[in-house]
């Protein structure tokens, strides 16, 4: 029987996320790029019930779901398992949220590609604890509502620098990547699957729900992300090796914090402050580039 589309497709239809979900945007390209000889482990995360109940999964591959902090050990264990049957063939993946990648799962993560296990660790990051129900995470960026930084006291700190904190490992690769961007997302993913060792995709992934914003503005607002220098494209190899794959348009910040409710309480100064971070944090990476 000739193979359709239909059946090439490893994310199926009926799974439970929220409508414009970019953590499933996200996950459709990683796979349909990856393929079936794929075992992907999911500590506690959104993705943890978008799959669906046992004994159904709404993902073609086989899949292991595992405590919060744990990511990266069972990752580790499962690559084990497949060399001792000589499998060179499959591929191990850990997809985690934020909280599962930045703050619970990190200690995991850090050991692991200490270690530079031979897996692809992916952070589709959606900055916020979505869900258990919004709560403000490492990854959560300065000025956010969540329900945990409510009214006056949204979040003053600083998005933890994730790929800063990997490229001290001098981790064999590691990307950011966006759902806006597929082009370049598919790059990546290909480019890291012909690698060994321990590889880190951060991917962008918007959460209309709770960034309190209409879902159809969720590749818009990933898009926007990247061109006003907030969620900039690059590479690291070795954790020295620095590679900006997109020139955006830099265009002003209060662009893309205007279409999201969970920064409505900003003012404008709050808004040039954070211009002033992005600036900073932007002119930092092109002294690596160069």
């Amino acid at each position: 029987m000739r193979e359709t589309s239909r059946d090439r497709e490893l994310v199926c239809s009926g799974h439970l996320a929220c409508a414009g979900c970019g953590a499933v945007i996200a996950m459709r390209f990683f796979l349909n790029t990856l393929g079936k000889d794929t075992v992907m482990v999911i500590p506690a995360c959104c993705w943890s019930i978008i799959a669906g109940p046992y004994p159904k999964s709404a993902l073609r591959i086989p899949v292991i779901h595992t405590a919060f902090e744990t990511g990266g050990a069972m990752a580790t264990g499962v690559r084990a398992g497949l060399d001792m049957k000589n499998d060179t063939k499959t591929t191990v993946v850990v997809w985690a949220g934020d909280g599962g990648t930045f703050d619970i799962g990190f200690q995991a993560l850090s050991g692991a590609v200490e270690r530079n296990e031979d897996f692809i660790y992916v952070c589709y990051d959606n900055e916020a604890y979505m869900n258990t129900g919004v709560q403000r995470s490492s990854s959560t960026p300065y000025g956010a509502w969540t329900t945990t930084t409510p009214g006056r006291d949204w979040k003053k700190l600083r998005k933890k620098n994730i790929m800063g904190v990997l490229a001290a490992h001098r981790i064999s690769y590691a990307a950011t990547a966006s759902i806006a961007y597929p082009d370049d997302l598919i790059y990546k993913i290909k480019k890291a699957k012909s690698i060994k060792g321990a590889r880190f995709l951060h991917i962008f992934a918007s959460c209309p729900t709770g960034w309190k914003m209409p879902s159809e503005l969720s590749v818009k607002i990933a898009r926007m992300a990247v061109q006003t220098n907030i969620f900039p494209l690059y590479e690291i190899e070795n954790g020295i090796k620095y590679t900006i794959n997109l020139k955006p348009k830099q265009y002003n910040v209060k662009e893309y914090f205007m279409l999201q409710g969970r920064f409505k309480h900003l003012k404008q100064q709050h808004l040039e402050k954070i211009q002033e971070m992005v600036d900073e944090d932007w002119g930092l990476l092109c002294k690596k580039t160069s």
